[in-house]
């Protein structure tokens, strides 16, 4: 297409200087013409098969220019024809791509489209599901139903309460084991005596019994 355009623009300058050329020409040629009128009577013999001479040439120059320029005309038409084709041919592409860019991406934006929007109606499917659920809920019925299981019991601990270490001991016979029933805080031991030292207890306010 640019090749083209490049021939056509310098065939068209061909054509106006072949132009220019004829229509000098076919002023040469008319004054030569005005020229041998206004001298017939005027001139000798031979001045006047001068001016006949040039006459004569110039009308020849004319003929060639003539010619010349239809040529150039001729060409030039072959040629701007030619680009015209060419210029619709190029047209008919670019249309033809242009045509197929915009369906491309209308089909495109309109798959993304109907995707994005039957994504929607899935979400709000899904949301309509929640909310139906969300009506059901209760909180009180939440609530006792996390008591139910995680509950340990029905009554509170029992109270951890002072024991003597000799009354309980007076009163029961022996040593009760040490371990401490469910429930409750274990005892803390009472330190042994060893020969030399303190007896330690908690009677009558005393904590110390110094030894025998």
């Amino acid at each position: 297409m640019d090749s083209i355009h490049k021939t056509r623009n310098l065939q068209y300058k061909k054509t106006i200087e072949a132009k220019r050329l004829y229509e000098q020409r076919c002023r040469d040629k008319d004054e030569a013409e005005q020229a041998v009128h206004r001298s017939s009577n005027l001139v000798t013999p031979k001045q006047q098969e001068k001016l006949f001479v040039k006459l004569a040439q110039a009308k020849s120059a004319l003929e060639d220019s003539d010619r010349m320029y239809q040529n150039n005309i001729n060409a030039l038409e072959k040629i701007r024809e030619e680009w015209q084709n060419e210029h619709i041919k190029a047209c008919e592409f670019f249309e033809s791509q242009e045509c197929e860019r915009i369906n491309y991406f209308r089909n495109a934006m309109w798959l993304h489209v109907n995707q994005l929007s039957e994504g929607c109606v899935k979400n709000d499917d899904n949301y309509e599901e929640i909310r139906k659920a969300l009506e059901q809920c209760s909180i009180g019925n939440d609530i006792e139903c996390f008591v139910h299981i995680r509950k340990t019991g029905n009554l509170p601990p029992v109270p951890i309460v002072y024991e003597n270490y000799y009354s309980t001991e007076k009163k029961t016979g022996p040593r009760r084991s040490q371990v401490p029933a469910p429930g409750t805080r274990p005892q803390m031991p009472i330190p042994s005596s060893e020969p030399g030292d303190a007896n330690y207890a908690s009677v009558d306010g005393y904590s110390l019994i110094h030894p025998h």
